[in-house]
C-alpha cells in the first residue's frame, strides 16, 4: 500500500487546530494492560467440518475474475488468481491466522525463529524433514537462496515487482544439516516474517530468463496439496489436481477448478449449476436468500404461477379499448417475452435454493483519499474540516447494517481489529463535528456568502441544475445495480510497493491482497434526509467558491460505491463545502485521476496487512522529487505526508522489539490521523455463495484458506455446530 504528498502548513491556526508535529501521541499510543488490538469484528464463515465427514474426490467450480497472466506472485502483473494458485500449490512459511495475524505453517516449518541479534540478526529454519518439492528434491536453503537473489534488487535482469525485506539479507546458508536455512540480515529486519512467502523452486528463481517467463503460464515444479494441471487461455480457466506427492493430510477434492465468470452472469452461472462457490454482490446475495426463503404464492416471480403473475402485471389499456391491432399484438409479443423470463428467473431461483450466502468481512478497508497536492485541500486546515464534517458511523452503519454485518468505523490506517499493530487513533483529528469544521475552514480564510467570480458563480448554477437532472436520473439506476468500490493493491505488486497504477483497479475483486481472500465492496442503501442548510450560500475565498472535485467511476458495478459519495456530499455540504461529483469511465478511473492526482475526494480501498511496517512505508511517506522535477509519490496517491511519520516507519522495521515496533506503529498512524490525508471509513463486506455442502469454504475473513480441507460432505454428513460455524 502506498500514499504520498504533503500539504503546505499554514501561517495561522485556531485553537482547535494540531498540526501532525506537535500531536501529543502517548495516550493515542493504546499503552496500558487492556490490547488495543482487541478481536475481530466478524469471524470467518466456512461452514466448518471435520475431515471424516468430507467426501474423498470431487471437483470444486470456484470463480475468479481472470486467468492471470503470470503465476509468479512477484511479478508486477500477478492478479488475485495468481495469489489463489500460489497458496494451492507452493510453500508459505507463514499464513495468516482468523485475526490477520501471522502464524507458522507446519506443513513446511517445525521452527523459525531469530536466534543472534548481535553482529546481525539471523533467523534460523528448521524445515519439515518430510517437505519436497513435486519432482522428489528436498525442499532447502538453494530455494531460499536462490529467491534472496531474485528478490534483492541487486540484479536489474530480474523483473521484480517488489524486494522489500530481501534487500536487507546478506547471505543465506545451510545450517547444521539439509533441513536447517540460516538467514543473516545486513539490518535488523522486524518483519522476517513476510519473507519466502510464498517459496519459489530455485528452478524458477534461479535465473533472470526462468524468472521473468518461467513460471508465466505453467509451473512444473510445485510443493503444496495441489499442483497446476493446467492454464487454458482459451476456456479462462486453470484446473489444479491433487499433488501425490503431498506430505500432509491428502486433499480431499481431486481437483479445483479456478474458471473466469463475469459478475452479471454469476447468479444464472450458479442457478445452471456450473459454479460451485462464488464472491457475489449484494443484489446476488439476496436472490439467493430470497431464494431459501419458503415460497409464496404471493410473491410474484417465487412461485409456480410466477411467470404468468409477471405478464398479467403487463399495462393492457391497447387491448381493452380495442383501437389498436399492432398495439395488440405488440403486447402480446411482450407478454410472451415476460413470461419467458419470469419463468427463467423462477428456474433460477429454484436453483439456488442449493447455495447459501456466507458472509464477514474483508480483511480491506474503504477510505476518503483527499489530494493534498494542490488546491483548497493543500490546507490541513481544510482537510481537516473534511474529516471532522463526516460522520463516518453514519456512514459504516449505512454499508454494513442491512447485511447483518458489524458496522464499526475503522480506527487505524494501518491495521484493522484483531490484528496486532490495530488501535483506534482517530481520536488524533477527532470526530464529527460540525462547529469544529466550520471554525476549521474559517481560519483557513474560506467565508459564507463571500464573493465569487462571475464565472465561478455560472459554474456553480450549471453544477446545482446538473446535480438535480443527475439525481433524479439517478433513482432507477442505483435500483437496478448493487456493485461494489474499487480496491487498490489487493494484488501481489501493489501491496509489495509497485505502483499499480497500469493496471485498473477496476472493482473490488479485480485485485486481491497476497495473503487474503476478497469481496464485495462498499454497499449503501438508498437516500438520506436532505440537510437543512441546502439553499445557504458557498464557502469562498480570493473570489472563487469552495467545491472540491469528487471523482468517481461510472461503470455499472460501482453504483453503490456512488451511493456513499452522496452521502459524504450531503455531510460536506452542511459545512458549507460543495462538491462536484465527476464520473469518469472504469478504464481511466484510477489511472487517469487517482495515481495521476487528477482529483480533489475519491473513495477507494486498501488491503490489511500483518506487516504494516514494511508494507504500509510506501503508502504513507512523504514523496520525493525526482530528477526530472516530478514527484515521486510511489503508492502515495493523497500526496500527504511528513518526515516524523517517516522516520517512524524506518525505527517500527529496525526493532526486533515486537511491543516497541507495534508502539511505533501506532504512534505513526496517529500523526497519519493528524495530516488528515485520507479518512478511514468502513472494513469491507465479504459475501460468498457457496452450496449448502460444500464444506471448509466460503468468506475466509483474514485467515488463509487450507485448501486440503476442502470438500463436499458425505452423504447424509452435517458440518459443524455451535457459534464458530458461522459468522455471528
Amino acid at each position: 500500500m502506498s500514499q504520498h504528498g504533503v500539504g503546505p502548513r499554514a501561517v495561522t491556526r485556531s485553537v482547535a487546530f494540531l498540526t501532525a508535529g506537535v500531536l501529543a501521541v502517548p495516550a493515542l499510543a493504546g499503552c496500558g494492560s487492556e490490547d488495543p488490538a482487541g478481536k475481530p469484528l466478524a469471524a470467518p464463515d466456512i461452514q466448518p467440518a471435520g475431515r471424516d465427514r468430507i467426501a474423498d474426490g470431487g471437483t470444486l467450480r470456484w470463480a475468479v475474475d481472470s486467468v492471470p497472466d503470470t503465476l509468479n506472485t512477484f511479478q508486477s502483473d500477478a492478479d488475485a488468481t495468481t495469489v489463489r494458485v500460489a497458496q494451492a500449490v507452493l510453500p508459505s512459511m507463514f499464513r495468516m491466522d482468523a485475526s490477520g495475524r501471522p502464524e507458522r505453517n507446519p506443513a513446511y516449518l517445525e521452527s523459525a525463529k531469530v536466534v543472534e541479534t548481535e553482529p546481525k540478526q539471523v533467523v534460523l529454519y528448521k524445515l519439515n524433514q518430510q517437505a519436497v518439492w513435486s519432482d522428489g528434491r528436498e525442499i532447502g536453503a538453494a530455494d531460499f537462496a536462490a529467491q534472496w537473489r531474485a528478490l534483492s534488487g541487486k540484479d536489474t535482469a530480474y523483473w521484480t515487482a517488489r524486494n522489500a525485506g530481501y534487500d536487507r539479507i546478506q547471505k543465506i546458508e545451510r545450517g547444521d544439516n539439509a533441513l536447517e536455512v540460516r538467514v543473516t540480515f545486513s539490518r535488523p529486519y522486524a518483519d522476517w516474517r513476510s519473507l519466502f512467502s510464498p517459496l519459489y523452486p530455485k528452478d524458477v528463481m534461479g535465473t533472470p530468463d526462468s524468472f521473468n517467463d518461467g513460471a508465466r503460464k505453467k509451473l512444473k515444479v510445485s510443493a503444496g496439496p495441489f499442483t497446476v494441471k493446467k492454464v487454458d487461455g482459451e476456456d479462462d480457466e486453470i484446473t489444479l489436481a491433487r499433488n501425490p506427492r503431498w506430505w500432509g493430510k491428502p486433499a480431499k477434492l481431486s481437483e479445483i477448478v479456478l474458471r473466469t465468470v463475469p459478475r452479471d452472469k454469476l447468479a444464472a452461472e450458479l442457478a445452471a449449476g456450473t459454479l460451485d462457490v462464488a464472491e457475489v454482490d449484494p443484489s446476488a446475495a439476496r436472490r439467493i436468500t430470497v431464494a431459501a426463503r419458503p415460497q409464496s404464492s404471493s410473491s410474484p416471480l417465487m412461485g409456480p404461477g410466477a411467470d404468468r403473475s409477471a405478464a398479467d402485471a403487463l399495462p393492457s389499456g391497447g387491448v381493452a379499448n380495442g383501437s389498436d391491432e399492432e398495439a395488440a399484438d405488440e403486447e402480446t409479443v411482450a407478454r410472451k417475452k415476460l413470461r419467458k423470463a419470469a419463468a427463467k428467473y423462477a428456474r433460477q431461483q429454484q436453483a439456488l435454493r442449493g447455495f447459501e450466502v456466507r458472509k464477514s468481512l474483508e480483511p480491506a478497508y474503504t477510505q476518503l483519499a483527499l489530494n493534498g497536492a494542490e488546491g483548497p485541500l493543500a490546507d490541513e486546515r481544510v482537510r481537516r474540516a473534511v474529516a471532522r464534517a463526516l460522520d463516518r458511523k453514519e456512514l459504516a452503519e449505512a454499508v454494513l447494517k442491512p447485511l447483518g454485518l458489524p458496522a464499526v468505523p475503522v480506527g487505524s490506517h494501518l491495521a484493522l481489529s484483531g490484528q496486532a499493530h490495530y488501535a483506534d487513533n482517530s481520536g488524533a483529528l477527532g470526530g464529527q463535528d460540525t462547529k469544529e469544521a466550520q471554525a476549521l475552514l474559517a481560519d483557513a480564510g474560506w467565508v459564507r456568502g463571500g464573493p465569487v467570480k462571475e464565472q465561478d458563480k455560472k459554474k456553480e448554477e450549471e453544477k446545482k441544475a446538473a446535480g438535480a437532472e443527475g439525481k433524479k436520473a439517478g433513482a432507477s439506476e442505483e435500483e437496478q445495480d448493487d456493485g461494489g468500490t474499487y480496491i487498490v493493491g489487493e494484488d501481489n505488486k501493489a501491496r509489495h510497493g509497485q505502483d499499480p497504477a497500469d493496471h485498473l483497479a477496476q472493482d473490488e475483486k479485480q485485485y486481491k491482497h497476497p495473503h487474503q481472500g476478497g469481496a464485495p465492496g462498499a454497499y449503501a442503501p438508498k437516500g438520506t434526509a436532505a440537510p437543512a442548510n441546502r439553499g445557504a450560500a458557498p464557502l469562498a475565498k480570493n473570489g472563487k467558491p469552495l467545491t472540491l472535485r469528487f471523482v468517481l467511476p461510472s461503470g455499472p458495478g460501482s453504483q453503490t460505491l456512488r451511493t456513499v459519495a452522496d452521502r459524504i456530499a450531503r455531510m460536506l455540504e452542511r459545512v458549507g463545502i460543495g462538491t462536484d461529483i465527476s464520473k469518469v469511465s472504469d478504464e481511466s478511473y484510477f489511472k487517469d485521476h487517482i495515481a495521476s492526482g487528477q482529483y480533489d475526494l475519491a473513495l477507494y480501498s486498501w488491503p490489511a496487512t500483518a506487516f504494516p511496517a514494511t508494507d504500509a512505508r510506501p503508502v504513507y511517506a512523504k514523496p520525493v522529487p525526482a530528477a526530472d522535477g516530478s514527484l515521486n509519490v510511489e503508492q502515495n496517491y493523497t500526496r500527504v505526508g511528513t518526515d516524523q511519520v517517516d522516520q517512524l516507519f524506518d525505527e517500527a522495521v529496525s526493532t526486533l522489539d515486537e511491543g516497541e515496533s507495534r508502539s511505533l506503529i501506532r504512534k505513526a498512524d496517529s500523526r497519519i490521523w493528524a495530516a488528515a490525508g485520507s479518512i478511514p471509513l468502513f472494513q469491507r463486506p465479504q459475501l460468498v455463495a457457496a452450496r449448502k455442502n460444500l464444506v471448509n469454504t466460503g468468506a475466509f475473513g483474514f485467515g488463509t484458506p487450507v485448501y486440503e480441507d476442502m470438500g463436499f460432505l458425505t452423504k447424509g454428513a452435517k458440518p459443524a455446530s455451535g457459534p464458530s460455524a458461522r459468522a455471528s
